[in-house]
């Protein structure tokens, strides 16, 4: 092909999209766009203005503010909003319970999906998200759609964390796994669904190795194609 590809990593909160689409990227020489940590910083950031606060959230608020977040990635791959590197802070439990309220607004997601798709512009990329197959890049050359059981993603959570030398509660991690699971497929904007297309893997029961095996056969099959 004469361009490099664009690749399309979509599925449930927790089942380690992210890890595949950097691998990927590394792989074959592109860009790599973490689009949960977009939304993230969003929620940090609406946090931090306590716009979200008490169980309110003001989103109108947030809204208005859209035009003046900017969100970005350094050569690390860390989070930055507005310029400072802010990938610790959106991994706590605190944002993580918060983010699906903030990415089921349309106003968030039409404003991160035209970032979305700016930096794309630059190089291939290899994106993770919710929508990315079925709406940011609907033509994208690959499209996978991984899927893992909640107390499977709950635990791989808990290890993460505790590894940080986070403590947590295994219930409140699978909680908040099932209800972004929920809210996630259920929003009107941009639900989480699987676009026809897209290859679903179920990495429940799968090593690393076998994931990394099982994706590696596809995304060369799929790109013999170009």
């Amino acid at each position: 092909m004469d361009r490099k590809p664009i690749i399309a990593v979509d599925g449930v909160s927790g089942s380690g999209k992210s890890t595949i689409a950097r691998t990927l990227a590394r792989k074959y020489g592109l860009t790599y766009i973490d689009t949960g940590a977009m939304y993230r910083a969003l929620t940090y950031y609406a946090m931090q203005e306590h716009y979200l606060q008490e169980g309110e959230f003001f989103k109108n608020l947030l809204i208005a503010d859209l035009n003046k977040i900017e969100i970005g990635f350094d050569a690390q791959g860390h989070t930055l909003l507005n310029g400072q590197d802010v990938e610790t802070e959106i991994r706590s439990m605190d944002v993580s319970q918060n983010v699906s309220l903030v990415s089921s607004v349309p106003e968030v997601r039409q404003a991160m999906v035209l970032l979305q798709r700016s930096i794309s512009r630059q190089n291939g990329i290899a994106m993770d998200g919710r929508d990315i197959g079925t709406v940011v890049f609907p033509d994208a050359d690959v499209k996978l759609f991984i899927v893992s059981d909640p107390r499977v993603r709950a635990r791989r959570r808990c290890d993460e964390l505790k590894a940080k030398g986070v403590e947590v509660d295994f219930e409140q991690v699978l909680d908040n796994i099932t209800s972004r699971d929920y809210m996630d497929t259920h929003r009107e904007t941009s639900p989480l669904v699987k676009a026809p297309d897209a290859i679903e893997i179920d990495n429940s029961t799968l090593t690393l190795t076998q994931q990394e095996e099982e994706i590696d056969r596809i995304v060369a099959e799929k790109l013999k194609k170009y």
